[in-house]
């Protein structure tokens, strides 16, 4: 019996052998077999993304490349009169909202500096007796005066009336600037280099530099202060600058286009 038991595990160990081989043999076939598809699929995907983001950049860059009839193509009610004043009036808006934007700022920045100059006053008042008496003086006043004011600058919360002044012209002022540059090129099939297009950019840009500072401001970085205040400043200083360019295009939309 166990000449006869051996025999049977020595006819059984091969088999098994074989079909451990034969199994780790698929395995291996798939795994090829699925490395082989990945790397079919690969650049087929690479493809993809490629051609969307090329679908993606002509869109975007359309107008620019789109000839005079192109741009005749496009329905009247977008070159006439209504749509070409939208650019103007908005910015007319925009440029008041900076002013007040610009004053918020200044009085929020006011608030802020009001804790050192207090601090610095107190510093200099007289020292109190050995019973801890100290004789009012006109010091006191002015203390007195600068706390109020601070708690009354405070009380506005100009930070944030400032800051949702900032997101607004930020998001409108970019929209609202493209939005002028496509209007041109739609009514007239293409665009006017001059004043009022070279400082429209700059403002635009001026826009989102001033607004990347912002982390940096929160942060207490005196430099970035510094810096937003400055293009800001400058910001203001170009957009009254092409206002006189402005109201000159303005007068051509109503010599040129009828409503709507």
């Amino acid at each position: 019996m166990q000449a006869l038991s051996v025999s049977a595990s020595l006819v059984r160990a091969p088999a098994l052998r074989s079909s451990a081989v034969q199994r780790t043999s698929v395995r291996r076939t798939a795994t090829l077999v699925r490395a082989s598809a990945d790397r079919q699929d690969a650049p087929q995907a690479q493809q993809e993304l490629a051609a969307t983001a090329l679908l993606a950049a002509a869109g975007l860059l359309a107008p620019m490349v789109l000839d005079t009839e192109a741009a005749q193509a496009v329905p009247e009610l977008l070159k006439g009169r209504t749509f070409s004043l939208i650019h103007p009036a908005i910015m007319g808006f925009l440029f008041g909202g900076s002013l007040w934007a610009g004053y918020l700022g200044f009085q929020w920045r006011r608030a802020r500096e009001l804790v050192g100059v207090i601090k610095e006053k107190k510093a200099a008042l007289p020292p109190a007796d050995a019973e801890g008496n100290r004789p009012k003086t006109a010091l006191d006043g002015e203390i007195a005066a600068l706390e109020a004011e601070r708690k009354e600058l405070i009380g506005k919360k100009l930070n944030e009336q400032h800051s949702n002044w900032g997101s607004l012209l930020l998001g409108l002022g970019v929209t609202i600037s493209v939005a002028g540059g496509f209007n041109t090129f739609l009514r007239t099939g293409k665009l006017f280099p001059g004043p009022h297009l070279y400082a429209g950019a700059a403002i635009t840009v001026l826009w989102a530099v001033a607004a990347a500072l912002v982390p940096y401001m929160q942060k207490g970085n005196d430099t970035a202060r510094t810096a937003h205040i400055a293009l800001n400043c400058v910001n203001i200083l170009l957009f009254a600058w092409q206002v006189p360019t402005g109201l000159e295009i303005v007068a051509k939309v109503f010599e040129f286009t009828s409503w709507p």
